[in-house]
């Protein structure tokens, strides 16, 4: 069985981390982290590991290696069955007595919903869903049209919840549901179709959801892509995705072909980044759906080959619901030195040089300690001290104050060391020699 510290830095690489990254969200130290992944530190502390395990997106126990069982949501899958059970709104009754909650709150709930689902938190959607679809049903059964789009919207993520914890029948019918409530308004079809695809292709029926997503795709297609707007495409390119990879299963591997090339035409106007109608579509969701397609067709090589490709894009640490964007204090310095093209810098260690003894904090030096008597010395205002020579104006913008003062007293000495007769090579000035400070 792998150690704990292995662990760590295998799941560490599957979410794209590296180990500064990992440190800054866990706030700990590089050296922590490398000190953990070597075994040299061990993790003895629950809490410890709970925050290793978050910032992974792990469950706890995959760390310590034992045998794990899914969570039991079975008592939630059997309240999310009752609320699926209610015929209240067409018998034009509600047998629930409470508060009608607004559209916008419920709303504001399930863009909540879906993103607990997005970042696989299956039991607490589970947990959210039953009294969620009440809520929602007891809305538009208050007000048909500010309430349809919110329950369409609940009952896609309950198909989707549902298709994940392997509840075929009762994801069909959540997708019938929203298929039901939308029907009269093409693009709320296309969204509750997205959803009905994957419910039939999981369910084993292929040629039907390839049909269906086929049928709402071009229902709301624009005649010309260029002049298409970038929701719509991305829900239609989502549509055909779901018809390319349904073929993929049916087995038609030039269909799947012809309709993963369309998607990515559609992919290319609309960019990576965009979650539209939930559908997360742009050129790094064709590149995975080739993936999958690849494996359903059993072209291992290709499927490896699209996943490298898909993984180099910046799309996909776009991606909603992966954990792979730098803390938000730490994006504009990243995005500044990938604008420059140039290495992120590097903090210093806390374990780094130690001043001199009778040192001011000013004159602490950055690189190694001289040996024998400093050379000669210029005063503060002197130009090497203020004008340093090299490049230091490129890389200022990213360096604290600190950083700076250092590398303005390291160039001054870099040029106290070249000058001929121990003058300055700037003015001219004659500096006087120093000794070394007692230890």
């Amino acid at each position: 069985m792998l150690p704990v510290g292995r662990r760590v830095a295998h799941w560490r690489g599957r979410r794209g981390l590296s180990q500064q990254v990992f440190a800054d969200r866990l706030g700990k130290s590089k050296s922590w982290v490398d000190k953990v992944e070597r075994g040299v530190r061990t993790l003895d502390k629950v809490s410890t590991l709970q925050d290793i395990a978050a910032v992974l997106c792990i469950d706890p126990g995959v760390l310590l290696g034992g045998d794990l069982r899914p969570a039991d949501v079975s008592g939630p899958v059997e309240r999310v069955r009752e609320a699926l059970s209610t015929y209240d709104i067409a018998v034009g009754r509600s047998t629930v007595r409470g508060q009608v909650l607004s559209a916008g709150r419920l709303a504001r709930d399930v863009a909540h919903a879906w993103g607990m689902f997005q970042h696989a938190r299956y039991p607490q959607v589970t947990g959210l869903l039953p009294g969620l679809v009440i809520a929602a049903q007891r809305a538009y059964a208050h007000d048909p049209v500010a309430g349809r789009s919110v329950l369409v919207e609940a009952y896609r993520v309950t198909a989707s919840l549902l298709v994940k914890l392997n509840e075929g029948e009762l994801a069909w019918l959540a997708a019938d549901r929203a298929m039901t409530i939308a029907a009269g308004d093409a693009v709320l079809v296309a969204t509750a179709a997205v959803q009905l695809g994957r419910v039939l292709r999981a369910s084993g029926r292929a040629r039907a959801a390839r049909s269906t997503a086929l049928a709402a795709a071009y229902r709301i297609a624009p005649p010309d892509l260029d002049d298409g707007r970038v929701p719509v495409l991305s829900l239609c390119g989502a549509l055909v995705i779901e018809a390319a990879l349904s073929a993929a299963r049916d087995g038609d591997d030039y269909a799947t072909a012809d309709l993963l090339d369309e998607a990515a035409e559609m992919a290319a106007r609309v960019g990576d980044g965009h979650d539209h109608y939930r559908t997360a579509f742009g050129p790094v969701a064709v590149d995975l759906a080739r993936v999958v397609a690849a494996l359903d067709l059993g072209d291992a090589g290709a499927a490896v080959a699209w996943h490298e490709k898909a993984i180099a894009r910046d799309g996909w640490r776009w991606l909603p619901g992966t954990p792979r964007r730098a803390p938000a204090r730490r994006r504009p310095r990243l995005s500044a030195h990938r604008r420059l093209g140039q290495r992120q810098p590097r903090p210093h260690s806390r374990r780094a040089r130690r001043p001199r003894r009778g040192a001011p904090p000013a004159c602490r030096p950055i690189g190694a300690r001289p040996v024998g008597p400093r050379p000669t010395g210029f005063s503060r205002d002197h130009p090497a001290r203020r004008h340093p020579p090299g490049g230091l104006s490129m890389t200022a913008p990213f360096l604290s104050l600190a950083q700076i003062r250092n590398r303005l007293i390291l160039v001054a000495r870099r040029a106290e060391r070249s000058a001929p007769d121990g003058r300055c090579p700037l003015c001219g000035a004659v500096a006087t020699a120093q000794s070394p400070p007692r230890r």
